[in-house]
Order: C-alpha cells, then structure tokens, then sequence
C-alpha cells in the first residue's frame, strides 16, 4: 500500500511563511509528477504547485513568486516553501503524486494524502 503523509501547516499571520512536507511511503518504484493542491471553504480543490521528477515546476499564477515547490527523490518527499502569505491563502493543503507500485511499474496511479490545514490571519 502507499500513503502520502503531508505535515506543516498551522496558523500564521500574514506575510509570514511556512513550509509544508508531503512524504511517500510504501512499495514504491518510482515517482512522476508531485504537487500541492488546495481548497477552501466552499470551494473547490486547485492545483497550487507541480514538480516533475527532473525538477519542473508549474505555479498557479496566485502563488507564482511567493511558493516554491521542491522534491527529494531519495526520500520521496515533496516540499512547499510559502512565504509573504495572506488571509486569501487559508486552505487545506493536500500532497498529491503519480506513483508507480513495485509489481505495477509500468502503470502510474494517482494518491492524495489527507491534507494539512493552513490558516492565515490579517
């Protein structure tokens, strides 16, 4: 089975900074493609961030200049360092990747992890 754990969140006031981890674990071959993904209250979940294996990263434009996204393919784990953060970006943060099993390499599954709650107060 595999699993993406996100940790980091919490509370912080605006123009401050955190940084999010989302760690894969389980009977891992490989992974392609990484990301963050959020959602607020009463909207839907989007795409935040993106970072392919080879290190290519895609922004949502709210995001572009204060987040960066980065991986560590040894320890399959994806990062989100945000800074310069405002109330707008209160969310639920959620680790998603496209995984290939061991056994099922040829095939890669998309997982989420369960989120990690980010709140920004004015």
């Amino acid at each position: 089975q595999v699993q993406l754990v996100e940790s980091g969140g919490g509370l912080v006031q605006a123009g401050g900074s955190l940084r999010l981890s989302c760690a894969a674990s389980g009977s891992i071959f490989s992974i392609d493609t990484m990301g963050w993904y959020c959602q607020a209250p009463g909207k839907q979940r989007e795409l935040v961030a993106t970072i392919t294996r080879v290190g290519s990263t895609n922004y949502a434009d709210s995001v572009q200049g204060r987040f960066t996204i980065s991986r560590d393919n040894a320890k399959n784990t994806v990062y989100l360092q945000m800074n310069n953060l405002n109330p707008e970006d209160t969310a639920v943060y959620y680790c998603n990747a496209d995984i290939r099993r061991h056994g099922w390499y040829w095939r890669a599954e998309n997982f989420w992890g369960r989120g990690t709650q980010v709140t920004v107060s004015s």
